[in-house]
């Protein structure tokens, strides 16, 4: 089974999350893209509770045989460090997956070398990198730019951030989220 890994704080899910997803699905013929929300991301705020978070995600990806979820990082507590999912995952999943991959945007490829045992994640998977505007190969040391693979697929300008702000500004996020994350959205008051 091949397996892409894809982590963050979906807070909130949004469209360019699922059609990122879909699509490095269909161009690497991955068997599933595991969503794998953070407890507490080491270098971005969360604003929602994890509860809420699952639950938005879950009503995202509803219907999708291609994606799961795993609350791993969740239910380990503490920082979510990548290298320690990885390394959790493979504990878990022994055997039951030929490749593993791990789905980043370029955003955060930025501050990869950074990261906590870098190297040890570019050997136990493959980083396949979504790139998003702005992003220039020039900022990403060469040790990293030869592990990496670029996902071959098209660019989506939607972030959770700006979902965020366009909602306490009362501006709509039609169309940047599914309906059903919206209507909880609403319904528990996450970002007023």
């Amino acid at each position: 089974m091949k397996i892409c890994l894809f982590g963050g704080t979906f807070d909130p899910p949004h469209i360019g999350h699922l059609l990122i997803a879909q699509t490095v699905c269909e161009a690497e013929n991955f068997d599933k893209v595991i969503f794998i929300p953070a407890n507490k991301s080491p270098n971005k705020e969360v604003f929602t509770p994890q509860k809420n978070r699952v639950e938005m995600l879950q009503l995202a990806v509803e219907g999708n045989p291609n994606f799961e979820i795993s609350d791993l990082e969740i239910s380990r507590g503490g920082i979510s460090y990548t290298v320690d999912t990885i390394n959790k995952f493979e504990k878990e999943m022994k055997n039951s997956y030929s490749e593993l991959f791990y789905l980043i945007g370029s955003d955060s490829l930025i501050d990869f070398k950074n990261w906590k045992h870098p190297r040890k994640i570019l050997k136990k998977c493959q980083v396949l990198v979504a790139i998003r505007p702005g992003f220039r190969p020039s900022d990403i040391p060469a040790w990293l730019l030869h592990k990496i693979q670029f996902a071959n697929i098209p660019r989506f300008e939607i972030s959770s951030s700006n979902i965020r702000k366009r909602w306490v500004e009362n501006k709509t996020i039609r169309y940047m989220v599914t309906l059903p994350v919206w209507e909880y959205i609403e319904k528990h008051d996450l970002y007023d």
